[in-house]
């Protein structure tokens, strides 16, 4: 079974979420989007048949996002059948939330690693 196949985002807690964003578009060059993050796509001219993007986005200081991880981040794993190794997760003894967000946006689930940290697995819709 695939299990993880890509970083689909990476997350982290900001206590001024517009000023960083702002620095990162004018230092770094980022295209901040109206929801307040980056989508970097895959396709270009390395890749011009890439199909999707990472994600980069701050969140306030006191998102609950994150817990029950106290960690400032959270990586979002891309994954194959995010049933599929949920079960299997679970089967080998790992830490794993009982609830799957599904929407137009994929399907979502969480574990937590040995260190505490909160990692989101997304599973994308079909032809992303």
């Amino acid at each position: 079974m695939k299990r993880v196949t890509g970083i689909g985002g990476v997350f982290f807690k900001s206590p001024d979420p517009p000023r960083l964003a702002e620095w990162y578009r004018v230092h770094l060059g980022f295209n901040i989007e109206e929801w307040g993050g980056v989508a970097f796509p895959w396709a270009g001219p390395d890749n011009p048949a890439g199909i999707g993007s990472t994600m980069w986005s701050a969140f306030k200081e006191d998102t609950e996002h994150f817990a029950p991880s106290p960690a400032a981040f959270m990586i979002n794993y891309r994954v194959h059948d995010l049933h599929a190794l949920m079960a299997a997760l679970r089967d080998e003894g790992c830490q794993v939330s009982d609830k799957v967000d599904e929407s137009e946006h994929g399907k979502f689930a969480w574990v937590i690693d040995p260190d505490g940290n909160k990692l989101e697995l997304w599973q994308a819709p079909e032809g992303h």
